[in-house]
């Protein structure tokens, strides 16, 4: 490995390889932070850096065990290497239905704010009427269409640093609209409820899961020594900006928060539409960013797939599944809860740690850091259980 390393390669520089670590762990998280406070009260907050700190130590246990062998280059190669053909099937499984789903809430989440800047935009085609939010949503997955085009990472950096900037832009319009335009701090909330800590931490786990993404961008760099510092600085500018967000939303709005930040914003101001729009550039930057690590296995199953056409079709057809998935799915919060629950935590926590300690166990004793990760592979597993029956719970109770 440090051969390799060593030799001259091509790659992402390690600026470009930043703004994808960032795109990947920064993006539709910061729209629910605040509800997710709401949640669990201000204590909460202790759970998100808490959550924060243990998805990066297990982001640096699946680089140790990618590192163990150079043939490893996806998340699903890890899950071989630890449990074979039976562990690349499960952990793709948790994986691509992670980054599937948070694609589908992209779109959701394109056509609920859109929306609400234009409530009476419904049409009629040949017949069929088309609400304003599914008009919306079709018009999202076409724009966002040709970014999953994009097969190098390195160019893709470049629309990645459109996502980093639309969270920062994002935060900077809502800390505008309670001090300049006057909405103000009202909520004083509430210190903690145990009943809401189940969705919060839910929340807050979605919000770090970029694990299935990050081998990608791992063997895409072109110094992959540099991937600790990158992946430090990642989670901590995203953790700063998340706990900012989730902080300022709860003054806001207290107990009144919705499922996105952006909903409670009085759509007549300006600089609430600043945010809105700004949040719809957010899946424009990130989506192909999510959509590539599938892409790429269905296209490892087809020999043709080296043919552009091919490629092209198969993205195509992701994109339209996706697109058809949420004119259906009619609970942005609850999904996305869920997602944090079952796939966040599997992927992210759960996953990493197991694989890691079957790589490892003839190399390593039992020492403090094997009994973290049991303590971590317990905790990962309550929220699990317990996340996963409230979400559904509410999404059966809703339907």
């Amino acid at each position: 490995m440090e051969g390799a390393n060593a030799a001259p390669q091509k790659g992402a520089t390690f600026l470009r390889t930043c703004f994808n670590g960032l795109n990947a762990l920064s993006g539709v998280g910061i729209l629910s932070i605040p509800y997710a406070l709401s949640e669990g009260g201000w204590l909460s907050l202790l759970f998100l850096f808490l959550i924060a700190t243990i998805c990066y130590y297990t982001a640096t246990l699946l680089r140790r065990c990618m590192d163990s062998n150079i043939l490893i280059k996806s998340y699903p190669d890890v899950g071989e290497l630890a449990f074979g053909r039976k562990g690349r099937i499960i952990i793709a499984t948790f994986m691509y239905l992670e980054l599937y789903l948070v694609a589908i809430e992209f779109l959701i989440m394109e056509g609920d704010n859109m929306e609400k800047l234009f409530p009476k935009a419904n049409l009629k085609i040949a017949g069929i009427d088309i609400t304003g939010k599914q008009a919306f949503v079709l018009l999202a997955a076409t724009i966002v269409l040709p970014t999953t085009w994009l097969r190098n990472l390195g160019v893709l950096a470049y629309v990645s640093f459109g996502g980093v900037v639309s969270s920062l832009i994002l935060l900077g319009c809502v800390l505008w609209v309670a001090t300049i335009d006057g909405v103000g701090f009202h909520g004083t909330g509430t210190a903690f409820r145990w009943t809401g800590v189940p969705t919060a931490v839910s929340l807050y786990l979605f919000c770090y899961s970029g694990h299935a993404v990050l081998p990608t961008i791992y063997t895409s760099m072109k110094d992959k020594t540099m991937f600790s510092k990158m992946l430090l600085l990642s989670f901590i500018l995203c953790s700063l900006n998340y706990g900012s967000m989730a902080v300022l939303g709860y003054l806001m709005y207290s107990q009144n928060l919705q499922s996105q930040i952006t909903l409670n914003l009085p759509a007549r101001l300006l600089s609430s539409k600043l945010a809105i729009y700004t949040t719809v550039i957010n899946p424009l930057t990130k989506y192909a960013l999510l959509i590539t690590p599938i892409a790429a296995a269905i296209e490892d199953w087809f020999s043709p797939s080296k043919f552009k056409f091919t490629s092209v079709i198969i993205r195509t057809l992701l994109v339209a599944s996706t697109m058809v998935a949420a004119l259906t799915v009619p609970f942005f919060g609850y999904l996305m809860s869920l997602t944090g629950s079952l796939l966040s935590t599997s992927a992210s926590i759960l996953l990493p740690c197991i694989c890691y300690l079957k790589i490892f166990k003839g190399a390593s004793r039992w020492g403090i850091e094997s009994v973290a990760i049991l303590v971590i592979i317990f905790l990962g597993s309550v929220i699990a259980v317990v996340g996963t029956y409230i979400s559904m719970k509410k999404i059966v109770t809703n339907l």
